[in-house]
């Protein structure tokens, strides 16, 4: 009998083994314990260490869950935050638990509340679209948030919720995020502002035009996150076909702006309640394209994590690439939802130490943005897509001699070189990974 048992026991530890091996729930998470974070004060565009550590520091799995230990700050710079928000990044010190076998509601739907309701695989927080500002009626004014009176009810049961993202644009980083009392979070796709097609702020025009990772509209968008659901969220991006097979398109949103310049028990449409100020605007209206996604803003499909296929969530863009309703998760999850963030761990766990890093093919792919070229004072580097593991990044002159080196972290996607103490002429910047090189050619001029 004790054998029999030791032999049950081996195979469920092997099962979890393998399971850790293959489930993008644990092996997708961007591991650090060294690197450290960095943010910006207005009117300095040279970023500032903030003695922090980036992304997750620990990652541990049972047989049902995986268990994400993370800072909440991002690899790439922070800030400013130009609407007068007081608060900067700050170390969370959170754990997340997400099921690693996320099930379909199939009961009374929950909303996403104000907070968290995911997390990316950087460890920084996804908020749904809400800032906590409502319109009251009986007043006539906004209540609720920073400057306003509080509002009657419980937050989000008015009739006109304000969506954050046209709201709050002044102040949002050049990654699309800002913090809430320290916490860090993004609403909306995290990738910069400049790398938009119709760049809407200009915030990137003295900051680092850096995020997550940066959009590629010809490759199946990245892996960028988990609901609190535990259901995937992606880019924008993907096959056509749910089964992983036609062209990659851009996965559209079905919620659809009104047409009404009124509200009822609301304000009517103008230039300062502008048709899409509030969440109530839109309208889900299902269509028939498979790149049309649910009222949950997901569909079940087949993606390079998942072969099998599984429901997942995007964060959706419109043709600008300007971020669209409901720009990840909602209003409603899809799967059973649990509040993520645990004070502990009270199971036993596994630690997983792999690294998700990129494969030769993916670097063979990877596409590499040097501007501008030629350039006179200042280079930068940019990665597409998401970069899974630090890159080394050298600039040397023609007969070899190793000029400058840089690094671009995992979870960030650009590096500079200052080369206005350098002579005329062409140079080649190499970016290595430790078991892939490829190299670029730049040229150096100076004004005239």
């Amino acid at each position: 009998m004790l054998k029999g048992n030791i032999a049950l026991l081996a195979i469920g530890l092997f099962g979890i083994s393998v399971q850790s091996q293959t489930n993008p729930a644990i092996t997708q998470w961007m591991q650090n314990t060294t690197q450290i974070g960095t943010y910006y004060v207005s009117g300095n565009s040279t970023p500032i260490s903030n003695n922090l550590l980036v992304n997750c520091q620990q990652v541990e799995y049972s047989a049902t869950s995986v268990y994400v230990t993370a800072t909440g700050i991002p690899s790439y710079p922070t800030g400013p935050f130009l609407d007068g928000n007081p608060s900067n990044a700050q170390d969370q010190s959170a754990i997340f638990k997400i099921p690693l076998n996320p099930i379909q509601n199939n009961g009374t739907l929950t909303e996403g509340g104000m907070g968290n309701i995911g997390v990316f695989i950087n460890g920084t927080a996804l908020f749904n679209y809400a800032d906590g500002v409502s319109w009251n009626p009986s007043t006539a004014a906004l209540c609720g948030g920073p400057g306003n009176p509080p509002c009657p009810g419980a937050p989000g049961s008015a009739n006109w919720n304000r969506d954050a993202i046209p709201a709050e644009m002044e102040g949002f980083d050049c990654s699309k995020g800002h913090p809430a009392m320290g916490n860090y979070h993004h609403h909306q796709n995290p990738s910069a502002f400049k790398l938009d097609l119709n760049v809407i702020s200009t915030i990137c025009n003295l900051y680092d035009a850096d995020g997550l990772y940066a959009m590629d509209s010809t490759q199946h968008s990245p892996l960028i996150g988990f609901a609190y659901d535990g259901f995937p969220i992606y880019g924008a991006y993907a096959y056509s076909d749910v089964n992983g097979t036609g062209g990659i398109v851009r996965m559209k949103s079905s919620y659809e702006l009104s047409s009404s310049t009124t509200r009822a028990n609301g304000p009517n449409v103008d230039a300062t309640y502008f048709n899409g100020y509030f969440k109530e605007d839109y309208t889900f209206v299902s269509h028939a394209g498979n790149d049309y996604l649910d009222q949950h803003n997901g569909r079940f499909c087949i993606t390079p994590e998942y072969p099998a296929g599984i429901y997942c969530y995007f964060a959706t863009v419109d043709e600008n690439w300007n971020s669209a309703y409901p720009y990840a998760v909602g209003p409603t999850f899809y799967g059973v939802y649990s509040n993520a963030s645990v004070n502990n761990i009270s199971e036993s766990t596994t630690a997983y130490t792999g690294t998700t890093g990129i494969s030769d093919a993916d670097f063979e792919s990877m596409k590499i943005n040097i501007f501008p070229n030629p350039a006179t004072d200042l280079i930068a580097i940019q990665i597409g897509g998401l970069v899974q593991d630090n890159l080394q990044v050298n600039l040397f002159d023609l007969s070899g001699k190793l000029i400058q080196k840089a690094t671009i972290n995992a979870g960030s996607t650009m590096t500079y070189f200052d080369v206005q103490s350098v002579y005329e002429g062409t140079y080649i910047i190499q970016i290595m990974n430790g078991s892939n090189i490829t190299a670029k050619k730049v040229v150096v001029v100076r004004p005239e």
